[in-house]
């Protein structure tokens, strides 16, 4: 059960194909690993066996009479629960949605089951993907593999949590201010905010309109460039949704780091916010590395880091408090107190400083963008410390504004974050890196030669039952 819990996406797709592997028996292996650790993680909040041996039975049907979808055909996923999955409640890890039972498939969904994935269930999420982690909710925070005492990181916490653990190879999240970037860094894998509009956002229930992102996250970037090869695609009943040509983004991943341009951006960690000493030192160690590699490495510079962070917070806080603003009036008590309090800081932003604020945005995007004229990929933090204890409330908070994942969502741009070592006390480190809109190829060839040049994703976390 161990080896088939951490088998790649690459590697399952060549033995499935092979005849070697039976998606039954992969499906009931990581079924049985999730009834085994789950309840000390908390990963899942709708666990769906039944619906994945279903899925595993018709894939395995599928592939044996020569009619194989693709690479994620008989590959078990799972969903943030705010992405719609017909027929089961989408909760958004909240009382006030408890009971609301999702009428369509998100466009997300429609693409992977077409694709012949394998549905495990519902995964948990900081409350409306904004307030976290709570412990006044009808369900449970989700807990650090590496560490459960630890934070996972968030909103998509339980992504994070079941790809880090073993229970999926892939699972799909959303990202407004990093909320992809977040777990992944926190439990030690990587995940994509891919450009604004590149993935669909319909069936998947809103935090702030002009900022949320969908993105996959996995244990390899290859496996993150197989997924979004599946998800990325024009969608002409979401507004946001941009039509694109196809790229292979997975064909990018092992091109090598020659001659490529990185833009080392320091001050956001060094100067701008502090980070922890193993955190900056391991960032530091990654852009060095990918110098050795054969990358051409020269310091760049933009706005100061408070200044994108501002305006992902005033945008973010006025489109959530107008989303919120009815049932915070009628059902203030159904939210967590977290939760509730973070909506409300959205009703003391004026519309002029709303408009304001999306003006900034334009000229914050347009001169960051033009550094790529330069360099190929910016390399920069992800979050500035290591998981923190998941009950020491201050501590959550204090590090949630420490990152560097919110000026991409305000830039729309495409951004990953890989991990890149361990703290003395085992837990994850990890980098951002970053590109132009719509140049997912470039971050992944970066991050995945990056990757093959350490062992940082052949560790695993040592669970207990």
């Amino acid at each position: 059960m161990s080896e088939l819990a951490y088998l790649s996406i690459a590697e399952a797709t060549a033995l499935i194909r092979g005849r070697k592997l039976s998606p039954v028996e992969w499906t009931q292996a990581l079924i049985a690993r999730i009834e085994r650790y789950d309840g000390r993680l908390n990963a899942f909040l709708r666990f769906t066996p039944d619906i994945a041996l279903a899925d595993a039975r018709r894939a395995e049907a599928e592939i044996a009479a020569g009619q194989w979808r693709g690479p994620l055909h008989g590959v078990p996923y799972g969903l943030k629960d705010i992405v719609d999955y017909a027929g089961l409640p989408t909760t958004a890890h909240s009382a006030i949605l408890k009971d609301n039972v999702a009428t369509q498939d998100a466009f997300v969904t429609q693409k992977l089951r077409a694709a012949g994935a394998v549905f495990m269930g519902k995964l948990s999420t900081h409350e409306f993907a904004l307030g976290g982690p709570c412990f006044d909710l009808p369900w449970p925070p989700a807990r650090n593999p590496w560490n459960r005492d630890h934070f996972c990181g968030g909103s998509s916490s339980g992504s994070g949590v079941a790809t880090a653990a073993g229970f999926l190879p892939f699972a799909v999240g959303t990202d407004t201010g990093g909320s992809v970037r977040n777990p992944s860094t926190m439990c030690g894998v990587t995940g994509i905010k891919p450009t604004y509009g590149l993935v669909s956002r319909r069936g998947v229930f809103p935090l702030a309109y002009s900022l949320d992102h969908v993105g996959p996250l996995t244990r390899t970037v290859k496996d993150n460039a197989t997924v979004l090869n599946v998800l990325a695609g024009h969608d002409g009943m979401d507004p946001g949704s941009v039509a694109r040509p196809g790229v292979d983004y997975a064909a990018w991943t092992d091109k090598g780091l020659k001659g490529v341009r990185i833009g080392w951006l320091r001050h956001f960690y060094h100067e701008d916010i502090k980070a922890d000493p193993q955190m900056g030192a391991a960032i530091d160690a990654a852009v060095l590395k990918m110098e050795e590699l054969g990358a051409c490495v020269s310091e760049v510079k933009t706005i100061p880091l408070a200044r994108f962070q501002a305006c992902n917070r005033v945008i973010m806080g006025a489109e959530s408090y107008a989303i919120h603003q009815n049932w915070l009036r009628e059902r203030p008590q159904d939210y967590g107190e977290i939760t509730r309090q973070r909506f409300l800081y959205g009703a003391m932003y004026s519309a002029s400083d709303y408009v304001n604020a999306l003006r900034l945005r334009t000229k914050y995007a347009a001169d960051f963008h033009a550094l790529f004229n330069d360099v190929d990929v910016v390399v920069t933090a992800s979050a500035h410390d290591p998981a923190c204890r998941i009950d020491d409330h201050e501590a959550c908070e204090f590090i949630y504004g420490r990152q560097a994942r919110a000026p991409f969502n305000v830039t729309g741009s495409p951004a990953v974050a890989v991990p890149a070592g361990f703290t003395a006390e085992g837990l994850p480190l990890g980098i951002q890196i970053v590109a132009a809109p719509h140049n997912e190829a470039m971050v992944y060839r970066v991050g995945a030669a990056y990757e093959a040049a350490t062992d940082w994703t052949r560790r695993r976390p040592v669970l207990t039952a």
